[in-house]
């Protein structure tokens, strides 16, 4: 019987951004190139988009009779699992070249960023690992996270952001008029406060205190210390500097995606005033093969609030999905330029609210400004967030 999946064999090309930190020295030994020490960077941020521009997108569905079938492969958990001593075997590898003399300080921030990079794809393995109800893929999930220290990010996606996304109280979704470089602080320092909120107060419901081994939080973090402690004992304390430059671009490139994946969206309000159950239209999708398959579909992301349960190899386009112009490792780049971002963005979300400001994720301080300039007057905006059961619900 043939695989019901066309892109069966394509979801192992997953591994070869990881692989980028495995390239360099032997990049630039056979070409005399140093340019080969940013080779991370030049994958993500040059060909992968480039890629997407020639090959362009798939729409195709899994059916709905090759769910269970596409679910219970372990085909696709290998291609996540390997993951991990691919990951780490090029920070061994990268470490050992940044305690040496041998590069010279531009050098060693390339190999840092290709191998921030690396962590940062790590963060999407521990993503689609940390969702699965199986005890080993959730510590695996930990494991991945070790690289950019951003351990808590297991506690704060599952139990926070799925929770809060695409409102005013999420801290992980961009709002409409926010710049990148606005959200990034509000990001980072609202996920760690979320995260270690939630801990307390499940680990409270439990009996127990902070200081515990049941801690998730604490579990993830020591494993970057068991990490980061013992490369600093085998090469030196010199590759701590590099280590720690690594891990904030890699948690630094998932918080750009976070930006790109809910810019200005808002959900829906119920008539009790609560937010409804996220859907579909909450996250901007993208349906360009090359990087949903080196991200293993995340860019299906529009699916996956809505059913946050399915397996990467089981997630679908919608049509009810906003659409971004372009995949992620574009929409990364173009974020960056705050006014290009603006350009090609804002439009894009007035029209997926029909050209209702009010109805989007608005910047707090930039609200009246941007009504103002949609016609609507101060003092008149209705309450932000469309109703179940009116025109844009």
């Amino acid at each position: 019987m043939g695989s019901p999946d066309p892109k069966r064999h394509l979801w192992v090309l997953g591994l070869l951004p990881p692989a980028s930190a495995l390239l360099p020295s032997q990049l630039v030994l056979h070409t005399g190139l140093d340019v080969f020490w940013w080779i991370g960077p030049i994958i993500v941020l040059i060909a992968i988009p480039l890629l997407d521009w020639s090959i362009g997108v798939d729409g195709t569905n899994p059916k709905d009779e090759d769910y269970e079938r596409l679910s219970n492969d372990r085909y696709y958990r290998w291609c996540t699992y390997l993951m991990l001593p691919v990951q780490l075997i090029g920070l061994v590898i990268a470490s050992y070249m940044w305690a040496g003399d041998e590069l010279s300080v531009v050098d060693k921030l390339g190999l840092a960023a290709t191998l921030g990079f690396v962590s940062g794809i790590g963060i999407n393995a521990a993503h689609e690992l940390g969702h699965r109800v199986e005890r080993m893929e959730r510590w695996l999930a930990k494991i991945a996270l070790a690289q950019s220290g951003y351990g808590h990010f297991f506690v704060e996606h599952n139990r926070g952001h799925h929770v809060r996304v695409a409102t005013p109280e999420d801290p992980a979704s961009a709002r409409l008029g926010e710049s990148l470089w606005e959200f990034l602080p509000r990001s980072v320092s609202g996920s760690f406060r979320s995260a270690i909120a939630l801990e307390r107060e499940r680990l409270a419901r439990k009996g127990t205190g902070w200081w515990s081994v049941h801690n998730h939080i604490l579990q993830a973090w020591s494993m970057t210390l068991v990490l980061f402690g013992g490369l600093v004992a085998a090469f030196g304390y010199q590759v701590l500097p590099w280590l720690l430059l690594q891990a904030v671009i890699g948690f630094g490139l998932l918080e750009t995606v976070n930006y790109v994946e809910h810019y200005g969206l808002l959900r829906a309000r119920r008539p009790d005033g609560r937010y409804a159950r996220c859907s579909p239209r909450d996250s901007w999708n993208s349906d360009h093969l090359v990087t949903n398959i080196f991200l293993f579909h995340l860019q299906r992301h529009s699916d996956h609030h809505a059913n946050p349960g399915r397996r990467y190899q089981t997630l679908r386009t919608s049509e009810q999905a906003p659409q971004l112009p372009a995949g992620y490792a574009a929409m990364i780049v173009l974020a960056a330029i705050p006014p290009l971002w603006r350009r090609v963005m804002d439009a894009r979300v007035l029209a997926h609210y029909g050209g209702d400001i009010t109805l989007a994720n608005v910047q707090p301080r930039k609200r009246r400004r941007l009504l103002a300039a949609r016609g609507v007057p101060a003092g008149a905006e209705p309450e932000a967030g469309p109703r179940l059961g009116g025109t844009a619900a």
